[in-house]
């Protein structure tokens, strides 16, 4: 995501139309949310959306099959947590490979994890989704959700060869319930979709991003 078609897309967000964060716990009986990424400030700003995100993904929810369940697992992330999650990444990618340069390991980082300066989970316009049973027990998809390329083989990509059977259809619906709805997926993740952001307006060809970054929960 740095790179300069998708960081160069401006942001265009009416001061009359603020799309607050709203919490997404109990919006939509078949969405529900899970706390593995709970930051245990009590907050748990991970299950707060831009409230048009937000409605989509209650679409999304109810498209999928009677016998699956869409479950949030993270939405709006602050800002300071993304910027730590992208540096790790990128130094766990040059403790791996010291003889790269720092412009190099910086685009390396970004084809999984976003910068800060342009990442759509702080703007509240980002999901990371998974899918289980009516009765809450997550299906596999043949990749841990948050795995990176290094960990999972590369079967985190969206389209990965390697996926089939069972856990390809349930990524088809997982596709086209959120597609859909109107996002669009970040294919190095397949549980990352978005909304209204930078790289969902160069997807979309729209002329601008809905939604720029949001700096705190709303008080």
């Amino acid at each position: 995501m740095s790179a300069p078609r998708v960081t160069g897309v401006p942001v265009d967000e009416r001061e009359d139309d603020p799309a607050p964060l709203v919490d997404a716990t109990g919006f939509h009986p078949r969405l529900g949310v899970d706390d593995r990424e709970d930051d245990g400030s009590g907050a748990r700003p991970h299950r707060h959306l831009r409230r048009p995100v937000l409605e989509r993904l209650a679409d999304a929810a109810d498209a999928l099959p009677g016998d699956l369940r869409l479950v949030l697992v993270e939405g709006w992330r602050r800002p300071s947590l993304q910027r730590t999650i992208f540096e790790r990444y990128r130094d766990e990618l040059g403790a791996a490979d010291p003889a790269r340069t720092a412009e190099e390991l910086h685009h390396l980082a970004a084809r999984h994890i976003s910068p800060p300066e342009v990442a759509p989970h702080p703007a509240g316009t980002a999901v990371d989704v998974l899918l289980t049973t009516p009765e809450g027990i997550e299906l596999d998809v043949a990749c841990p959700i948050n795995a990176t390329p290094e960990e999972s083989g590369g079967r985190c990509y969206t389209d990965h060869p390697d996926v089939g059977g069972e856990a390809r259809l349930l990524r088809v619906e997982l596709g086209r319930a959120l597609a859909g709805a109107g996002f669009v997926n970040y294919p190095t993740e397949w549980w990352h979709w978005s909304y209204g952001d930078r790289y969902w307006a160069r997807a979309t060809g729209a002329p601008h991003a809905r939604y720029g970054t949001v700096l705190d929960l709303p008080e």
